[in-house]
């Protein structure tokens, strides 16, 4: 759970439900994420650890509806996706649910549509690996060539300015 008030939520609406034991975990992202066949998972850094992960999601999203109303009406999003995977590829890689969209009976389908096509979750793997390559980038060696490159031309950054 992300936090000990959205446990406590979840743990109140799950009492009122008709549903089957749910084990719940806290600071185990990683093992969670490798045990998963579909991860169901909220708009943020989240997808993108879940990209890492080569896991097929569900990306669900609910501004405030004041948020939403201001968004729609100003035209202020010009993006074709809101989650991380499908922002990197260009492309609807991941289903993406928003606002009204987000209930039980359309997670649940969009859940049930990632477990039901196992060529599609080796697919998505195989995306997220080619995802994964692009964004990593040696970033200490990188810093080094950078440090190396400033200290080759003799002066300390800003050393021109100085009188």
């Amino acid at each position: 759970m992300a936090s000990a008030a959205v446990r406590e939520r979840f743990l109140a609406q799950m009492a009122t439900a008709d549903a089957p034991p749910i084990r719940l975990t806290d600071g185990t992202v990683q093992q969670v994420l490798a045990a998963a066949d579909v991860v169901l998972v909220t708009s943020g850094t989240a997808t993108l650890e879940t990209l890492l992960s080569k896991r097929p999601m569900v990306v669900a999203y609910r501004f405030a509806a004041f948020t939403h109303f201001v968004l729609s009406r100003l035209r202020l999003v010009k993006v074709p996706y809101f989650s991380q995977p499908n922002l990197l590829a260009g492309r609807a890689l991941v289903p993406e649910l928003l606002q009204q969209q987000v209930t039980g009976e359309a997670l649940g389908r969009a859940v049930l549509g990632q477990l039901e096509d196992p060529g599609h979750a080796l697919q998505l793997g195989a995306e997220f690996r080619r995802i994964h390559e692009q964004l990593r980038r040696d970033g200490a060696a990188l810093a080094a060539d950078s440090i190396v490159r400033l200290l080759g031309r003799g002066a300390a950054p800003g050393a021109a300015e100085r009188p």
